[in-house]
């Protein structure tokens, strides 16, 4: 009797006690499996491989325009990657891992996006009309480098589903495809100087009890 007493006292104290939690750094490069929906893992995957299509396109080596000078880079502003998948997926976080790629590749240069032209605009308006900063050096609209070449895309994703069944031996499987696509378009032309495609399919399987 005390016995049974003493399991049922430890057993309402471990279920009214506060939960244990733990908090660890890891490896950020370390493959991210689990859930099957688009992961770190899947953002890191997509941003190098188009990166190094990017960087390996002769169409995308210079860009001599009027007004350029000695500098034949190619200046590019990233655009929107459209998230056409079923999952509230940040796209400008792959962007954001190509242009720093690509810009520390000392290969090309970029625009600000439209956050950096808002935070500009500000500046400007600030030097021009606060009248705390010499007229002498204060910065005016106008004089910024246009683009030669933006970047946009698409993500979409195919998802499918098997429920438990006797044939499957009670598992449930879901599977999800991910297609990237992405594109560089001379502003001026309108010509596609280079498009890249990328793909991810995960597989998630779950066993009767799962």
């Amino acid at each position: 009797m005390k016995t049974s007493l003493f399991a049922a006292a430890a057993f309402a104290a471990l279920a009214f006690a506060p939960a244990c939690s733990s908090v660890k750094y890891d490896d950020p490069d370390r493959v991210e499996t689990l859930t099957i929906d688009f992961g770190s893992t899947d953002l890191q995957t997509l941003a190098n491989g188009m990166t190094d299509s990017f960087l390996r396109s002769p169409a995308l080596g210079f860009l001599d325009t009027p007004g350029k000078g000695a500098d034949k880079r190619i200046m590019m502003y990233v655009g929107r990657v459209e998230n056409r998948t079923s999952e509230h997926i940040d796209t400008q976080g792959i962007t954001d891992s190509i242009r720093v790629k690509l810009l520390q590749s000392g290969r090309f240069r970029f625009t600000a996006d439209d956050a950096g032209q808002d935070q500009l605009a500000d500046q400007v308006r600030f030097q021009q009309g606060s009248g705390r900063v010499d007229p002498a050096q204060a910065r005016a609209f106008g004089k910024q480098i246009g683009a030669d070449v933006i970047m946009y895309g698409t993500l979409r994703s195919i998802e499918k589903g098997r429920g438990r069944s006797i044939e499957s031996g009670g598992a449930k499987k879901e599977d999800v495809y991910y297609q990237f696509v992405l594109n560089a378009v001379n502003i001026e032309t309108g010509e596609i100087l280079w498009a890249e495609e990328r793909d991810i399919r995960k597989v998630e399987r779950r066993g009767l009890f799962g």
